[in-house]
């Protein structure tokens, strides 16, 4: 069992290999485990590795975390007469991973589903249920190749860039490139999720079975902001204080020197972990089978609600709103649902904008919450019955051109951008893909387009001649399949050829370049499997660089801000105790800094967006240095921003 990322030699990472069941009366337990070091814990994991609703499915892989180790386990549903079990037996082998910059569980999936099938072969062989010792020898050998041996990894767990990250073979089971099928998925409001992962937010995820899916989306909603989150300084370029031209330099420094924690699974049992990392300011995202977390509010920032996704609506998002309860009696905290602002159709806009430049065709599908649940494939309505999608599409047209016009009308002095970008709905710039955005220290601006073409100097087939009803077609309805489904115009391509691990109709998932899941391919199959592969390389590359030059913008004008206001603040101070010798006023030990209206405009946001004004106040938090960051939103700063005043 060797891993193609690292040639011959498996990735040794692993500090411990388990096996959980569930006993009809003990309830989920541990029934054979082998670890790198006896201190190591092994208690409750048991409960991630078998969340509820599971024992609808046949086989899943769940993502989990215990501590600071990440984990991942593979689930399957064995048949059995046995009385008491009521008519089958439920179990996950999994592992845990040694604490790194950048853990990877999803490089083991694949051995790691070859070596449970080769036990539970050998059980049905001698039509046995429980596993002798002897049984375990393949795990014990997959354990001894893979175990943790050197501090540093051998560099298995080194972070070296998306370049790095998704090169060769290390993109056939990277979560990563799912990125595109994430954005297809959940539209614009994949940037309201945005913001709460750049803000360090909390955020939940509820789903149904099977859950690998909902596990990948929350890797790659984490990874459109770790490169900025892991690096020390995140530096940016600026061109505020002189013309379009000038670029000045601006560092800020984040509080965390981590990206979000990614939790993966958790369940009722983990409400503990959740009140923990949530003190950590660190910020986490996660995903639940347990609909009792909808009654539990307090416990997260974002809700995301996977079951309500069908072929003609969207996932719905609710975000958590403390109410003071009256009498005294202390905080309340109800959900709101919530979708997108208007200021995110000029980032929306050039995130589809990449979109468009791959053809429909050419992505793998692997998991969408539109096409199938536990119990079996959802039925396709009608495209006139797409309500919700239709009225995203007007939103999207009508906030573009609302805010095209008053970004005419309402230029801040020393804007860097130019006000033809700013809100329109077809952003200037050539349309090709390469990876040469990424080979330059330059990080374009939002507007001016990605550059290069992709391998083989050719535009993807069917970028340049889809009609706009093709456009917003392909931006809304999801090509990729939640358990092996398809969606839209998809339902038209020959279905993949799968094995015994492809999905079934009651579970299971198939996931794009996983070598164990499809059979051996011809030289055109091949052949086609790369191309497919490179283009959607690409066309994350060039999403991941879209969302750093909004990132780097943000940041960089916050730098700005912070500092001119700090200056402000300071000669106020000063003036004060020379007229009056009054005290600066702090706010519990921290400076307060206050933003306008204006200056919510100034990161080419809504003003009087709720949600916006929260997400410069989260910003100001993790990278104010210490201080405070307020936004006055009374009807005085709003009305006077109408006006032209302050």
């Amino acid at each position: 069992m060797h891993s193609s990322e690292f040639g011959d030699r498996a990735p040794q990472d692993i500090i411990a290999i388990f096996h959980a069941s569930f006993h009809p009366t003990k309830g989920s337990i541990i029934d054979w485990s082998l670890k790198a070091s006896e201190d190591l814990d092994l208690s409750h994991v048991e409960f991630s590795c078998l969340p509820s609703g599971l024992h609808l499915i046949e086989r899943d892989v769940v993502y989990f975390t215990k501590d600071d180790h990440q984990g991942v386990c593979v689930f399957r549903r064995r048949q059995t007469t046995e009385h008491g079990h009521r008519g089958f037996r439920l179990s996950s082998l999994g592992i845990l991973l040694a604490k790194s910059p950048r853990p990877r569980p999803w490089q083991h999936v694949a051995a790691l589903k070859t070596l449970v099938n080769t036990i539970y072969s050998a059980l049905e062989d001698r039509e046995a249920l429980e596993p002798l010792d002897e049984d375990w020898q393949p795990a014990r050998a997959f354990f001894e190749e893979r175990k943790l041996r050197r501090p540093d990894l051998g560099g298995v767990g080194s972070w070296l860039g998306w370049n790095a990250e998704l090169e060769g073979t290390r993109s056939d089971t990277s979560p990563t490139v799912h990125l595109p099928h994430l954005l297809r998925i959940l539209g614009p409001s994949s940037l309201t999720l945005y913001k709460h992962i750049l803000g360090r937010r909390r955020v939940l995820i509820i789903t149904l079975p099977p859950v690998e899916a909902a596990c990948i989306l929350c890797q790659v909603a984490a990874d459109t902001c770790y490169q900025e989150q892991v690096s020390e300084l995140v530096s940016a370029q600026d061109g505020q204080d002189g013309d379009e031209d000038s670029e000045t330099p601006r560092r800020i420094k984040g509080r965390s020197n981590a990206g979000v924690k990614v939790l993966g699974m958790v369940t009722l049992n983990d409400v503990d972990k959740l009140e923990f990392e949530s003190k950590t300011g660190r910020g986490w995202i996660a995903c639940t089978t347990d609909s009792i977390f909808l009654d539990k509010p307090a416990y997260y920032d974002l809700l995301i609600d996977l079951r309500s996704a069908t072929p003609n609506t969207r996932p719905t998002f609710h975000i958590s709103k403390s109410v003071e309860q009256p009498n005294g009696r202390g905080v309340s905290y109800r959900l709101s649902s919530v979708r997108f602002t208007w200021s995110d159709v000029r980032l929306w806009t050039e995130l589809e904008r990449v979109l468009q430049l791959d053809s429909e065709d050419s992505l793998d599908t692997c998991c969408d919450p539109s096409t199938h649940t536990a119990k079996g494939p959802l039925q396709h309505g009608s495209s006139w019955t797409d309500v919700w999608r239709v009225y995203e599409d007007v939103c999207v047209m009508c906030a573009g051109l609302w805010m095209g016009a008053w970004r005419s009308s309402t230029s801040y002095p020393g804007s860097s951008r130019r006000n033809e970008f700013w809100g329109s709905i077809r952003l200037e710039g050539e349309d090709d893909l390469s990876l040469r955005t990424r080979s330059t220290p330059h990080v374009r601006h939002v507007g001016l387009g990605i550059e290069g073409r992709p391998s083989g100097g050719t535009v993807p087939p069917g970028s340049g001649s889809r009609t706009p009803r093709a456009l917003r077609r392909a931006s809304t309805m999801s090509a990729w399949t939640w358990s092996g489904g398809k969606s839209g115009d998809a339902q038209e391509q020959p279905a993949r050829p799968t094995t015994e691990d492809a999905p079934t109709p009651s579970g299971g998932m198939f996931i794009p370049g996983a070598r164990n899941n499809v059979p051996e391919p011809g030289p055109r199959d091949d052949a086609a499997a790369v191309a497919r592969r490179e283009r959607q390389v690409l066309t994350t590359l060039a999403l991941l660089d879209t969302f750093h030059t909004n990132t780097t913008a943000i940041l960089s004008r916050l730098a700005t801000l912070l500092e001119t206001r700090k200056a402000q603040q300071q000669q106020q101070q000063c003036s004060r105790r020379a007229d009056s010798n009054v005290s600066t006023a702090l706010a519990g030990g921290t400076q307060t800094v206050l933003f306008t209206p204006k200056d919510v405009l100034s990161f080419e946001l809504g003003p009087f967006s709720g949600l916006d004004a929260r997400f410069v106040e989260w910003l100001g938090e993790e990278y104010g240095g210490g201080m405070r960051v307020l936004v006055k939103r009374g009807w005085k700063d709003l009305f006077g921003l109408i006006l032209g005043f302050g």
